[in-house]
């Protein structure tokens, strides 16, 4: 089943690597794993993020639509003296974006990053049920 709130942001030109797309930007460092909880409450994404400082970090809402997760690690500076036998931690940028859904509460939203771990908290509106309201038959 096709859950448009559970996927990232389609991009057709990522696969066909055309410039402006995340696909020429990005590293291994791209495959940054968030997770999306929904609680009665609000909507939880929780990335690891580990070296990076909160002012590497960039959290934004497009078009009221959109979150957008991205941030930079930089590659450690080599001395010519050095001698890596291996290299495992990704540099490079990241970029994650999620669509949102109707019932977000856009001027409440929070981000926080403690131990390399990055939070943002989009409160949920309070789902309004309809009101009804009877009509006499006259007759």
């Amino acid at each position: 089943m096709f859950d448009p709130l559970s996927m990232d942001v389609f991009d057709p030109f990522r696969e066909l690597g055309f410039p402006g797309s995340n696909s020429g930007e990005t590293s291994a460092f791209a495959s940054t794993r968030i997770d999306w909880k929904e609680t009665p409450e609000a909507h939880v994404f929780k990335a690891d993020l580990p070296g990076l400082k909160k002012e590497e970090v960039k959290v934004a809402i497009e078009d009221d639509k959109v979150l957008q997760i991205s941030g930079e690690r930089n590659v450690e500076r080599e001395d010519k003296n050095d001698m890596w036998h291996r290299v495992e931690r990704s540099s490079g940028k990241f970029m994650r974006r999620f669509r949102l859904p109707e019932n977000v509460k856009m001027e409440q939203i929070k981000a926080s990053m403690e131990n390399g771990v990055l939070t943002v908290t989009l409160p949920k509106e309070e789902v309004k049920k309809p009101e009804v309201k009877s009509i006499q038959i006259t007759g």
